[in-house]
């Protein structure tokens, strides 16, 4: 004989139940509104025998309408009793979020983890002026250091899961590494990545952050990065390219890290070529170099220093520029690490050179450098070209950029550079503002111009050298600005066939008229495979490790004298959060974890 199914027999509450045997119907089970017991099958046999076992002596000399009151009292206590629970859970789960919320701006703005306790007090105190009957809510919030301390490291780790989630789908990506140092002389590596999805949707987000507490050669740099790639899981045969700083222990052919990298897919049968390129920020600012002026340097940076270096220099230097009434009230340093302050410091000491020297003959220096007029014409050139390169410098900065507009931007000033070539020659100074205003003082015949214009033209030939690696990648680069003037004999063989079906199209070609080169790249349909995957490969590519050098500055910030026992998992933890963008924490996700948790109440919120 088959057994007997309860729940076949779709047996329903019914409604008499309730005053005459107080039960209710609560999820599709019957409870008793005394004691909260219910019964396993909704039988009228199983509910009254309850109900005469348990509770009829208690309740009989109550008449049937004094049941029926009785009954509604009893599910509003129990409709209270479920509110009031819902009602916890809820505040539980909301001061859990606020927690993280405020650990998450604690981190992205460089402050200690005990900031959560001070700002907990200070908010306290503002609640119980302003709505006193809340500040027990405000109470549950836990912000002592250590929960601060776990859910910085919480987000992380779910930023990066998500990182890790969407690079399973990058169909090709790129590396930029480089290296600096934290207060306590640990060697920091940071490694960036670049990937593009098969939707050409470009992912750009810190991958990792290695403290190498020993030597930081070539090998140990490989082996960092090595570990990066394989903890995210990353396919070797997907790695396009790879940028660095320039550095011997980064960029050399055979003991650094490009060459080891090289070495490595081959080891992994990989048939692409890693493309490695030097940061092209930092080959800019190593142009300039090549000028060979730094005797105009020296001398301003000597003169800067007098100047700033002594308080009492400093104090009497400002109230001198007040008492003539100067145009400027002071004089900016100049640090070599910050490239941009070069041109600031050059141009300023060339617009007060009058009002400097008077300033240095009164404190009994010797200012006969500073009127020379060779000197002072050499100044000039110096301000006026240190200008032009500080545009390109923040030209080529930023996040997102494409590797072939920044490319397209040293280009442009190579025509540049030839064209203030020729108009120096024959002192035609249009965009050199400084030597125009020394040319006015001094006659044409003093004015070196054929000193300049070589100096021009030696420019010229050091930003070609050093950009060669960039030139060699011209058609790779031409083929995602317009693929409509590429010459398909000249174009690989693989996408030569689907080359010329694109150029073909009136339809693809208006969107490009329309739409530009950026946003036509989502544009390539999906029956084109091989230009999707070209397209990718170079939207992949990094330009500068811009991003490396903004983390630095950002670590810089938070490890201090003050707090320079910051952990590397903790160093790592914040930085992931202060630089990701493309990602947010699930913070629902982290407050249901939490919820779930059986231990403490303490330990859950």
């Amino acid at each position: 004989m088959p057994k007997r199914k309860v729940d076949s027999e779709n047996r329903a509450f019914n409604n008499r139940w309730e005053a005459e045997y107080m039960f209710s119907d609560i999820a599709g089970k019957p409870v008793c509104l005394i004691c909260g017991a219910n019964v396993a099958v909704i039988k009228e046999f199983n509910i009254r025998r309850h109900f005469e076992t348990k509770h009829k002596d208690n309740l009989k000399d109550l008449d049937s309408e004094q049941k029926k009151q009785k009954t509604e009292e009893l599910k509003k206590n129990l409709a209270f009793q479920q509110t009031f629970f819902t009602r916890a859970k809820s505040q539980s789960e909301a001061a859990v979020k606020a927690s993280f919320i405020v650990a998450e701006e604690i981190a992205k703005s460089a402050r200690p983890f005990t900031e959560g306790e001070f700002l907990k007090s200070c908010m306290i105190k503002v609640f119980d002026v302003l709505c006193p009957d809340k500040k027990q809510m405000l109470a549950n919030v836990s912000l002592s250091r250590n929960t601060v301390t776990d859910r910085i490291c919480e987000m992380a780790t779910d930023l990066r899961a998500q990182l890790s989630e969407r690079s399973k789908d990058f169909i090709a990506y790129s590396l930029a590494v480089d290296e600096s140092t934290d207060m306590t002389d640990t060697a920091q590596l940071a490694i960036f990545i670049r990937g593009v999805d098969s939707n050409l949707r470009v992912t750009e987000e810190v991958m990792d952050i290695k403290s190498m507490h020993g030597t930081t050669t070539g090998k140990d740099i490989f082996e960092n990065v090595c570990q990066s790639v394989t903890d995210m899981k990353l396919p070797w045969d997907k790695l396009i390219g790879l940028t660095t700083d320039g550095a011997p222990a980064m960029c050399s052919a055979k003991s650094g890290l490009v060459g080891r990298m090289r070495v490595k897919m081959q080891e992994e049968n990989c048939t692409g070529e890693l493309t490695a390129y030097h940061c092209i920020i930092h080959q800019e600012a190593l142009c300039g170099k090549v000028l060979k002026m730094d005797h105009v340097m020296s001398t301003v940076t000597q003169t800067v220093n007098f100047i700033r270096a002594k308080g009492l220099n400093h104090r009497q230097f400002r109230s001198f520029m007040r008492e003539i009434d100067s145009e400027f009230a002071d004089i900016p340093y100049h640090t070599e690490v910050r490239w941009l302050s070069r041109g600031k410091v050059l141009n300023r000491v060339f617009e007060l050179s009058n009002e400097i020297c008077q300033f240095m003959d009164s404190k009994g220096k010797d200012s006969t450098v500073l009127r020379d007029e060779k000197w002072k014409c050499e100044l000039a050139f110096l301000a006026d070209i240190t200008a032009h390169l500080n545009a390109l410098n923040l030209q080529l900065q930023g996040r997102d950029r494409m590797i072939t507009n920044m490319y397209d931007a040293v280009k442009a000033f190579q025509v540049k550079l030839l064209l203030w070539e020729t108009q120096m020659q024959k002192c035609n100074l249009p965009h050199f503002p400084c030597c125009q205003v020394m040319l006015n003082q001094i006659s044409t015949n003093v004015f070196p111009k054929t000193d300049f214009a070589d100096k021009l033209s030696t420019l010229r030939a050091e930003f070609a050298r050093r950009f060669s690696d960039f030139e060699a990648q011209k058609k790779s680069f031409e083929l995602l600005r317009n693929p409509f003037a590429v010459d398909v004999e000249t174009a690989q063989a693989e996408i030569q066939m689907e080359l010329i079906e694109l150029q073909c199209n009136g339809t693809l070609k208006a969107k490009y008229d329309t739409a530009g080169p950026a946003q036509f790249i989502h544009s390539i349909p999906t029956s084109m495979p091989q230009l999707r995957l070209h397209a990718a490969r170079t939207l992949c590519m990094f330009g500068s490790t811009y991003l490396c050098e903004k983390l630095f500055s950002v670590m810089k910030i938070n490890k201090t004298a003050h707090r320079s026992r910051l952990t590397d998992e903790h160093l790592l933890s914040i930085l992931r959060i202060s630089t990701t963008q493309d990602f947010t924490p699930n913070l629902n996700e982290l407050v249901a974890k939490k919820r779930c948790q059986v231990s403490g109440c303490d330990q859950s919120i």
